[in-house]
C-alpha cells in the first residue's frame, strides 16, 4: 500500500510533478478550430471517447459552418449526422438549442463566462470549464471528468463523489497554476496506466504514494469496492 504525503497539498503537488515528468506533452485531445467547434466537441464528448468524437466531428465541421447553420438545420438531420455518438438524439437537441441561444443572446459568439455558458442547453460546469480554458484562456476551475474523479479518489486527494464537490476540494489543494493541466495529466495517466477496471500499479509512477495501490491495498478508493 502506498503512503500518501503528510498533507493533501503536498500530495497534490507531488502528483502533478510526477505526472508532468511522465507526460510532458499532455494537452486536450479534442480537435477543433474555433470556440463553437470546441463547445460542440465537448458537448458530444459526454460519455463518449474523444477518439470517437474526433472521428464524427471531422465530417460534421465540414458540413456546418457557424451557429446559423446548426440553428437552422432540422434536428432529425443533425441527429442522423451524429448517429455514432452516444445519446446522439439528445446531443443534437443540445447543439441546436445552444446555437439558437448564441445567436439570440450573444451576437453569434460563444459566451465567455461560467454563468452564461451553463445557461446553454447541455452545458454543465465541466463543459463550461473546458470552453473557458481552451476557448477563452480563462481558468477559474478544474475540469472533473471520469479520469480526474477516479484518480483523485484513488490517490486520497478527496473522498467526495460528485464532480462539483471534487472540483471544490481540488481547487483548495492543487496549485492554481496547474488547474488546467491537472485534468490533462489525469486523463493521460488514466488512459495509459490507472484504468478503471485493471490499473497497472506495477508500472505506475505514483504507486508509492497511492493508498489504493493494488496488491497492497484491499480497497479501490475510487469505487469503495475490494480489488
Amino acid at each position: 500500500m502506498g503512503t500518501p504525503l503528510e498533507t493533501p497539498d503536498r500530495q497534490a503537488t507531488e502528483v502533478v510533478d510526477r505526472l508532468e515528468d511522465e507526460y510532458p506533452d499532455s494537452t486536450i485531445s479534442l480537435r477543433y478550430s474555433d470556440r463553437l467547434e470546441l463547445l460542440i466537441a465537448v458537448i458530444l464528448s459526454a460519455q463518449c471517447t474523444d477518439e470517437r468524437v474526433n472521428a464524427e466531428t471531422e465530417h460534421l465541421f465540414e458540413k456546418y459552418d457557424g451557429p446559423e447553420e446548426y440553428a437552422a438545420v432540422d434536428e432529425e438531420e443533425l441527429a442522423e449526422d451524429l448517429n455514432s455518438i452516444t445519446y446522439y438524439n439528445s446531443k443534437a437537441g443540445y447543439i441546436k438549442s445552444s446555437c439558437e441561444t448564441i445567436l439570440e443572446e450573444h451576437d453569434g459568439e460563444v459566451p465567455d463566462t461560467m454563468d452564461e455558458l451553463t445557461e446553454l442547453s447541455g452545458v454543465g460546469r465541466k463543459t463550461a470549464n473546458v470552453v473557458l480554458q481552451h476557448g477563452h484562456d480563462v481558468v477559474e476551475g478544474i475540469v472533473v471528468d471520469t479520469h480526474v474523479q477516479r484518480l483523485s479518489r484513488r490517490l486520497g486527494l478527496t473522498e467526495e463523489e460528485r464532480p462539483e464537490a471534487i472540483e471544490q476540494e481540488l481547487m483548495e489543494i492543487v496549485p492554481e497554476g496547474y488547474w488546467q493541466q491537472f485534468t490533462h495529466l489525469c486523463i493521460d495517466h488514466g488512459r495509459a496506466v490507472c484504468t478503471a477496471r485493471n490499473p497497472d500499479c506495477s508500472d505506475c509512477v505514483l504507486a508509492d504514494i497511492c493508498p489504493s495501490e493494488k496488491g497492497d491495498s484491499d480497497i479501490d478508493l475510487a469505487s469503495g469496492e475490494p480489488w
